[in-house]
């Protein structure tokens, strides 16, 4: 399938007459093509995007993707108008890194206001607590290896979730790297929660010390969620060892529910990655 990962943002840069520059960034997964052009921010529409779609040379694709909330309406106006489906995600790393890159060719790192840039910075929405019916029995912090995690795969999952980049043996993960994890017990409710998770589109788990601790989860293209608080010291200390395992395992991590830890059978399991 033909895939575009597609950026359109403001950059740090201006017209000569004071306004304010938007730069459209197209590129394929495999980084072999790449198109970029500007325009000025009252000009721009969906109808330009769609547009430049056609003039880049490259065939139209069968799919978008998109990782900037900013840029959703805009692109997904486009696609509608090209019939190409679009699909928002975080997971455009091509894109990323190019941005990274372009970034470097700005006359400044720093925007007219004085302020540092990151071209993949995206404003945060303050976290949510869970809704008072997704909340299982029990959880806990846990850890996996790499033979046992493809065999855990292998179990008749309602929901099992990942890209083949994030598998152990494309981040060419030893045998014995411990990829850290959550698993929550749901009991008679783990199916509706899985559901419920899985059309979140889960991102990421984020240990955050303090008093109290927690775990955020991060969804979608910027939704947080405040998955778990708690101030108990040994529980803790379990979440620094899972934020400290995250370094050896490139960033790969999974959560996993299952109906009680006695269990055999497994509901859903996602495996993501703390990378943005």
């Amino acid at each position: 399938m033909s895939l575009w990962q597609v950026d359109l943002y403001r950059r740090p840069l201006r017209t000569p007459s004071g306004l304010d520059l938007w730069e459209l960034v197209i590129c394929d997964p495999e980084e072999n093509f790449y198109y970029t052009t500007f325009c000025p921010e009252p000009l721009v529409s969906s109808p330009w995007v769609a547009t430049e779609f056609n003039r880049c040379g490259q065939p139209l694709p069968e799919r978008v993707k998109v990782f900037r909330p900013e840029s959703l309406g805009l692109v997904e106006g486009a696609c509608r108008q090209l019939n190409i489906p679009l699909e928002p995600t975080r997971r455009t790393p091509a894109l990323k890194h190019y941005l990274c890159q372009r970034a470097q060719e700005y006359p400044s790192l720093k925007t007219y206001t004085g302020e540092a840039y990151d071209p993949l910075a995206i404003e945060q929405l303050p976290p949510l607590p869970l809704p008072d019916d997704i909340w299982g029995e029990s959880w806990q912090f846990a850890a996996i290896a790499p033979p046992d995690l493809q065999q855990l795969m292998q179990y008749p999952l309602r929901i099992l979730a990942f890209e083949r980049e994030m598998l152990p043996e494309s981040l060419d993960l030893a045998a014995d790297t411990l990829i850290p994890g959550i698993i929550l017990y749901g009991g008679r409710k783990s199916l509706k929660l899985a559901r419920w998770f899985q059309e979140q589109v889960p991102y990421r788990l984020e240990f955050v010390p303090g008093q109290p601790c927690g775990v955020l989860l991060h969804s979608g293209l910027r939704d947080r969620w405040v998955f778990l608080t708690f101030q108990d010291s040994e529980i803790m200390q379990a979440g620094e060892v899972f934020r400290d395992r995250l370094h050896q395992s490139q960033g790969l991590h999974f959560l996993l529910i299952q109906p009680t830890p006695k269990d055999t059978t497994y509901t859903a399991l996602w495996l993501l990655q703390a990378l943005e």
